[in-house]
């Protein structure tokens, strides 16, 4: 009873923590439109491809397994024959080459530390960059005078795989975890909501969560920092 006062309590747009892809979507046309959907071989990447073409997208999927994507997209075509859905292969960098661009990183006097690597840690910075990267790309859209959204957002905290290497974390995370934590169709119900749902048109630069608009960390929010690390990304790729 407790959980659905506090997990179904609704935001300004209508919709809460525990809305799912399909509700937020609901009567929604995406015909006309493509997607590009990584990880979409499992979790909240496979319900966001599979929603995204229920509603009428030509959706790519970028995965890393084309047998879990391949047979994701069979499942979606069972359902609407008449889906557009596809697969592409990712090939992913070497470590390698990930730790060098770690040692640029630190270098350049981002917010990152090896020292202290821990692979949660190195998550979590992630995930900083990309809010700043959006905010920034949603900056320059429109310092250019180009007709184009950049958005960020935080899906929750879902029962995934993501801790499939950390043995005691996960044994607790599907257990316990299942009394708070969101299933892939709650957990996809933010990116399609910011896809799809015309609250969201026009609307660029921002952050959302459980279907609205929130405010991230000051640190996410910080204009400097977000054009250092783009900055930086530039001279990785010239």
């Amino acid at each position: 009873m407790l959980s659905s006062l506090v997990f179904g309590r609704k935001g300004p747009s209508g919709f809460s923590w525990s809305s799912t892809a399909e509700e937020v979507t609901a009567g929604i046309s995406a015909a006309g439109l493509t997607a590009i959907v990584t990880g979409a071989s499992s979790g909240i990447g496979a319900e966001t491809a599979r929603t995204l073409a229920l509603r009428g997208a030509h959706v790519v999927m970028a995965v890393r397994s084309l047998p879990a994507a391949q047979a994701l997209r069979d499942d979606v075509l069972a359902q609407v024959p008449e889906a557009k859905i596809d697969v592409m292969e990712l090939n992913l960098s070497s470590m390698a080459s990930v730790r060098a661009f770690a040692s640029e990183f630190i270098a350049k006097g981002l917010p990152l530390n090896i020292l202290m690597y821990s692979s949660i840690g190195a998550y979590g910075q992630s995930k900083l960059a990309n809010i700043l990267h959006a905010n920034e790309l949603a900056r320059r859209f429109k310092e250019e005078g180009v007709n184009i959204t950049a958005n960020s957002l935080h899906p929750g905290s879902i029962i995934t795989n993501l801790l499939r290497h950390h043995s005691i974390l996960d044994v607790i995370h599907r257990t316990l975890g299942k009394l708070v934590l969101k299933n892939a169709q709650q957990g996809a119900a933010t990116s399609c909501y910011v896809a799809l749902h015309p609250q969201v048109k026009g609307v660029s630069g921002k952050y959302f969560c459980d279907s609205n608009q929130y405010e991230p960390s000051e640190k996410a929010k910080d204009i400097s920092l977000a054009k250092k690390l783009w900055d930086f990304s530039i001279e990785l790729i010239t």
